[in-house]
């Protein structure tokens, strides 16, 4: 279909921003031809435009391709989307459950004799043998302990070992569903939600807010780095807000600023939340851990627990240009934002959620086919 087959899915910038677009585009096709059939879609002249697509050529089945998914971490949509996903184009997801009974050795060349069950090398090769691309999440702070998760400090963490290790070793395609660095399927499927919402209008030069908010303990930081990253490269005036000490690894960002500029859009950062809200056309709500504090999650609380004001509400939500809003769920309502908000009419959370299905099915036929 695109000139893609084959290859890992860590990040979107290992893809052009002309190849992320066409995934763009090719979730939505999915979307409003599946509509179609079943007689759901709603009327109107951008149903019709991505009804006339031409992304589909007739290819939207995998039978019989099946993948194989290894979840270190807890999880829900990912999980549940991924096995729809595969269902609705005629393939298997196969949900392994070992993961956390089964521990693999990912040092090259150790000596194998503690508690390792089997070397990730061997482990990978077989795996390759069955199925036809592997989907790994492995992030050190998704936990669902009511503590912020005991990890090392940020560069060991950014080096990502466990779904590079899939990666160096598998013979077949890798799907990231979420590493320490990257949530690039979140990403993709938030960049679906903006271009529907939009339908005919581009989303170039629309103003996108992403704003840290509260929340209980220190979270990943590999949804925000996404979600910012896909806002780039629609070609957006993005603004990353957060109280000072929480900013996103400074690599990350710069190669962030080099796509939004490729796309002809903008990235900046303030800390001014109020400031930054002001005109905005999408507001993107998400926690996350200050960087420097990796490891060290005590210190961290006590400036947290005194930032309960970052809350997204109906009176920031005023200042917007009556702005979308945005969270990738699982939310803290009334902590993270409130009910009236994320239950009002400018709410694309559910939206947002049902697109991961569709834009994982397009990263699948992207990748498989």
């Amino acid at each position: 279909m695109f000139d893609m087959k084959n290859r890992h899915f860590y990040t979107t910038l290992d893809y052009s921003v002309a190849e992320v677009r066409k995934m763009i585009d090719l979730a939505i096709a999915l979307k409003y031809s599946r509509s179609r059939k079943t007689g759901d879609a709603k009327e109107g002249s951008h149903t019709e435009m991505y009804r006339s697509m031409g992304y589909l050529s007739g290819r939207t089945r995998l039978v019989p391709k099946t993948m194989a998914m290894l979840f270190f971490n807890p999880s829900l949509r990912t999980r549940l989307s991924f096995i729809c996903a595969l269902a609705k184009l005629g393939g298997t997801a196969i949900d392994l459950p070992l993961s956390a009974t089964y521990p693999f050795e990912f040092t090259k060349g150790a000596v194998m004799d503690k508690d390792k069950i089997e070397h990730v090398k061997d482990a990978v090769k077989v795996i390759s043998s069955y199925v036809d691309v592997i989907g790994i999440r492995a992030s050190k702070l998704v936990t669902s302990g009511k503590d912020s998760a005991k990890v090392d400090p940020w560069e060991k963490l950014k080096q990502d070992q466990i779904i590079k290790s899939f990666m160096e070793y598998a013979t077949v395609p890798v799907i990231n569903m979420e590493s320490n660095v990257w949530h690039p399927c979140q990403g993709l499927a938030d960049a679906v939600t903006i271009v529907e919402k939009l339908a005919l209008k581009t989303p170039l030069r629309k103003k996108y807010i992403l704003t840290w908010v509260p929340h209980p303990k220190a979270l990943p930081v590999a949804t925000p780095n996404s979600q910012l990253l896909s806002a780039c490269d629609l070609g957006m005036e993005v603004k990353v807000v957060c109280p000072e000490g929480f900013e996103l690894d400074q690599e990350i960002m710069l190669q962030a600023e080099k796509r939004a500029v490729l796309a002809g859009g903008t990235l900046g950062f303030t800390n001014e939340q109020y400031e930054a809200l002001n005109g905005a056309d999408f507001v993107c709500a998400k926690s996350w851990g200050a960087l420097k504090y990796y490891g060290n999650w005590e210190a961290e609380k006590k400036i947290r627990d005194g930032l309960k004001n970052w809350i997204v509400d109906q009176e920031k939500m005023k200042l917007t240009n009556d702005a979308y809003f945005m969270h990738c769920l699982p939310v803290r309502r009334n902590v993270e934002v409130a009910d009236e908000v994320i239950d009002g009419p400018k709410s694309l959370v559910y939206i947002q959620a049902e697109n991961r299905m569709w834009a994982q099915m397009a990263i699948l036929l992207t990748l498989l086919i």
